[in-house]
C-alpha cells in the first residue's frame, strides 16, 4: 500500500474520477465531506495532500483546486509536484529536543523564535544529536571538522562555546549542549 494519501475535500465529482483511476495512480484516494471529518482523517496520516476549492484554516498540505477545466494528466502532474515539495520540506527539517532545525534556511526554531546558524554549527548539532552519549572533542574534530586527531587545536571548543552562547542569547537555554568530562552532548 502506498503511503501517499490524496484527500478530496468537498469535491465529489473529482473524487469519483480519481477513485476510478486509483489503481494507476501513486496515491490512495480518500473523500472527506466536512471539516470535522477532515481533521479526524489527517490525525492518523503523515503523508497527505488535501485537494479543496478553498483554503481550510489551520490545516497544512492543501492544494487549492481552482483551475477548471483541467486535463486529468495535468492535474496528476500538479498533485505529484505538491507531494514532492512536501517530501523536500519534510526532509529539510529535523526535530532535536524542543527545537526544529531547518536545513534549507539554516535556522534553529523554537515556537516563533528563529536563530540563524552556520553550516558547521548545524553539522555539529546534528552529529551530537545522533548519539545519546557524550562525544569527544577528537571525534568531533575528525567527523565534523575533518581534522587529524593528533593536531593540537581548540577549534571545537571555541565553536561550541560560541554556539552555546548564541543559543543562550536567543532561547535562554544553557542546557541544550552540555559539557561532560568526555566531551559534549545534547540534552
Amino acid at each position: 500500500m502506498n503511503n501517499q494519501n490524496l484527500i478530496i475535500y468537498q469535491l465529489n465529482p473529482l473524487y469519483l474520477i480519481l477513485k476510478e483511476l486509483e489503481q494507476s495512480l501513486n496515491f490512495k484516494i480518500i473523500e472527506v465531506l466536512n471539516e470535522k471529518s477532515l481533521k479526524e482523517e489527517i490525525k492518523n496520516l503523515k503523508n497527505y495532500l488535501i485537494i479543496t476549492k478553498k483554503n481550510v484554516l489551520n490545516i497544512n498540505n492543501q492544494f487549492i483546486f481552482n483551475q477548471t477545466p483541467i486535463k486529468i494528466l495535468k492535474l496528476v502532474e500538479k498533485i505529484n509536484i505538491e507531494f514532492l515539495k512536501q517530501q523536500y520540506s519534510n526532509q529539510s527539517q529535523i526535530k532535536i529536543s524542543n527545537y526544529v532545525i531547518n536545513l534549507n534556511s539554516r535556522e534553529m526554531l523554537l515556537n516563533d523564535v528563529r536563530l540563524k546558524l552556520t553550516e558547521k554549527e548545524i553539522n555539529t548539532i546534528i552529529y551530537l544529536s545522533k548519539k545519546n552519549t557524550s562525544i569527544s572533542i577528537e571525534e568531533l574534530q575528525t567527523n565534523v571538522w575533518d581534522y587529524q586527531s593528533d593536531i593540537e587545536t581548540h577549534t571545537v571548543e571555541t565553536h561550541i562555546y560560541r554556539l552555546r552562547k548564541k543559543i543562550f542569547k536567543t532561547f535562554r537555554d544553557e542546557n541544550f549542549i552540555i559539557s561532560t568530562k568526555n566531551g559534549y552532548q545534547i540534552k
